[in-house]
Order: C-alpha cells, then sequence, then structure tokens
C-alpha cells in the first residue's frame, strides 16, 4: 500500500512539472490538433483542381467535346493556348498538364486511323502526375468512343467485365487515411519524447538527487514517469479522436474506440520506456532529439503506415516484426479502418505487449545503472 502511495506522488509530480514546462505542452497540444489537421488536408495523394491547358489544332466538334470533359473538382476549367507558348507556359510552371490535339484528328478518328493526341505533364508535381496522366488518358479515349458511336452510345462491351469496388474507404479520401496515420506518428513521437525530457529535465536541473533520498526504488520512479506522460499522450489521443479526426476531417471511424484506445495504451509502455532509456544515453535536451531521430525516422518510416510492409525486402519484414510500432500500425488500421474486433488483432496485442515487457525490463536496468552514478 504504502508503495502505491509513493508511485502515486511521483505521478502526481510528473504531472505539475510537465504543466510547468508550458513550451513542450504547447507542442503536445499543436502535435494533437492543428498539425494532424493542417497534414491531412494539406498532403493530398488526389488529383484535385490540376492547371490545364490544351493546344486544340484541330477545332472540330469532337476537339471541342475533349475540352469540356475536364471539370472540376479534378482539374480547372482548361486554357486554351497555343502550340508556341507550351514550353514557357510549362517552364513557368503555369500547367501541371498540357494536352495537345493534332489536325485532323476528329476526320482521321472517324477513317479508323487511330490518331494521336500529346499530353505533356509536369512531373514535378509528383503527386499529381501519373494519376492525372492516367484520368486524361481514360478521359479522351471514353470520350472519343463516345462520339464516334453517335448519340452518346456506350462502346461494344468488353468479354470481360470487370468490377472495382472499393473497400473500408469507398471515395478514396487521402484525409481517411493520412489524418489516422499522422496521429500514429504523433503518438509515437510525443510520448517517446516526454518520457525522455522528463528525465533529462530532472537531471538538468538537479531534482534526480532529491528522488534517490526518498524511500522509493527505480522501478517506481520509472513507472510513474510512464503512467503520468503515458496518461498524457492517451488524453490526447482520444481528444484529438473526437474533435479532429472525426468531427474537423469527418473522418468515420468504424471500429471500437475502447479497443483502439487499449492498443495505444499498450503501445505507450514501450514508447515512454523507449524515452527513459534514451533519456538515458543523452546528456542534453538537444543531444536527446539528436538520438530521438536516429531512433524515430526508421521506426516510423518501416512499420507500415508509410508505405506497405508487402513492398519492402522480405528480410526488412521480418526484422520489423520485432517493433511494436509494426504492430501498433496494424492494430490501427485494423480497428479504425475496417472495424476489426480483437479475435482479429489480439497477436498484435500480444506481440505489442511481450516485445514491450521486454524493453521494459531492459530500460529498467539502464535505468538503474543511470541512477547509480548519482549514488
Amino acid at each position: 500500500m504504502g508503495r502505491l502511495v509513493n508511485i502515486s506522488a511521483l505521478v502526481g509530480k510528473e504531472f505539475s512539472s510537465l504543466l510547468r514546462d508550458f513550451a513542450l505542452l504547447a507542442f503536445a497540444i499543436y502535435a494533437f490538433s492543428f498539425a494532424i489537421y493542417s497534414q491531412a488536408n494539406g498532403l493530398s495523394h488526389e488529383v484535385h483542381r490540376a492547371a490545364m491547358g490544351i493546344v486544340d489544332e484541330d477545332r472540330s466538334q469532337l476537339s471541342g467535346r475533349l475540352m469540356s470533359a475536364f471539370t472540376e473538382p479534378r482539374f480547372q476549367p482548361p486554357e486554351l493556348i497555343r502550340q508556341d507558348e507550351i514550353d514557357p507556359a510549362m517552364n513557368a510552371g503555369r500547367f501541371t498538364f498540357v494536352l495537345n490535339i493534332p489536325p485532323n484528328f476528329e476526320a482521321d478518328a472517324r477513317a479508323g486511323r487511330a490518331p494521336t493526341v500529346q499530353v505533356l505533364v509536369d512531373a514535378t508535381a509528383m503527386m499529381q502526375a501519373g494519376i492525372g496522366a492516367s484520368y486524361i488518358q481514360a478521359m479522351v479515349l471514353d470520350e472519343t468512343q463516345r462520339f464516334l458511336g453517335r448519340n452518346d452510345a456506350l462502346p461494344a462491351p468488353s468479354p470481360v467485365a470487370v468490377q472495382v469496388r472499393f473497400a473500408f474507404n469507398q471515395d478514396l479520401s487521402s484525409p481517411r487515411f493520412t489524418g489516422v496515420m499522422a496521429l500514429i506518428d504523433n503518438i509515437t513521437m510525443l510520448s517517446i519524447l516526454l518520457a525522455g525530457a522528463a528525465l533529462v529535465r530532472e537531471r538538468e536541473h538537479g531534482t534526480i538527487e532529491h528522488l534517490l533520498v526518498l524511500p522509493v526504488r527505480p522501478i517506481d520512479i520509472m513507472l510513474a514517469k510512464i503512467l503520468a506522460n503515458g496518461a498524457v499522450i492517451l488524453c490526447l489521443t482520444a481528444l484529438s479522436l473526437k474533435l479532429v479526426i472525426e468531427t474537423a476531417l469527418s473522418v468515420p471511424l468504424v471500429g471500437s474506440i475502447t479497443l483502439f484506445l487499449a492498443g495505444v495504451a499498450l503501445y505507450l509502455f514501450f514508447t515512454t520506456a523507449l524515452g527513459l532509456f534514451l533519456g538515458t544515453v543523452a546528456k542534453s535536451m538537444p543531444q536527446l532529439g539528436l538520438i530521438f531521430i536516429l531512433v524515430f525516422l526508421p521506426m516510423n518510416l518501416l512499420s507500415g503506415g508509410q508505405t506497405p510492409r508487402e513492398s519492402m525486402p522480405e528480410v526488412l519484414q521480418y526484422v520489423m516484426l520485432l517493433s511494436p510500432s509494426t504492430h501498433f500500425v496494424a492494430i490501427a488500421q485494423g480497428i479504425l479502418y475496417r472495424g476489426a474486433g480483437l479475435e482479429v488483432v489480439w497477436v498484435n496485442f500480444l506481440s505489442t505487449a511481450l516485445i514491450g515487457g521486454v524493453f521494459f525490463l531492459l530500460s529498467l536496468k539502464r535505468f538503474r545503472s543511470h541512477l547509480s552514478t548519482f549514488g
């Protein structure tokens, strides 16, 4: 009972210490609110209001229909330009796409001579270039077939009917993916930084020596820091899910929020322990930031949140199974995107708990060794 009282007192001390660190607290609030919203809306994988120019050397009914086919929201109203304006316009970045319709295009199409149209793409707009070029190709072919079929008749049916159905993100909305992935990244980032900064701050202020004269054990100090910082991140995560992801971004959360938060709590057990481990290695806040970058970047990029794990080398896929971040991404995507229950993600829960437990013991050993240098 006395030990629980000691841990509770230490947790209260951690809360008060964090509340006094206005810069770190403000950064945490920003990371779970405006940062997620701006990242979800600012980074789009879709073609949206792309600037387009058209060189119409045919001036026919078909070329006019092609020009009117490109409408919002994917394309801005096309601008009619001359042939000699193409290079200056592309070099100046006025257009992402330029469609060049050659002379006699309609006549050649009617005669079955398979005329060629040229599509110029500014590939520096990497997100839109490949997808937009595919859209333009499909729209030109479809509109030409409709025109040649007269009265907007559809082309002859294909011998194979391909029906594509998109699951879990039917409208292919980028914010539904980007917003949740930004939340996952910030959970990892802030939990490591808050825990590591708490230890470095104690050392810089000289208060860690005060803890050593109290009737507490190293594991009590470590658990207090994990519980306090983990509770802050867990509360910010719950608020961000409701206010930012679900309300501001209008992302439907189809799974159990309670189950997801349980997964977050389990994952925070690992990340806060990792933060304390890094805090024992770093000698100052700037050094903690540098070490954090070296650890966070590969753990984040290779977890499966940015690119599918299946696209990575097979050896790397197996190596990353040793990282709880990989299992946490699977938990988040399974629950929030697909509505998965515990019967689906229990393996990831168990893996996160086991790996987190092992790393907690390693961090505790390092933490004890670190405290002994002050004794």
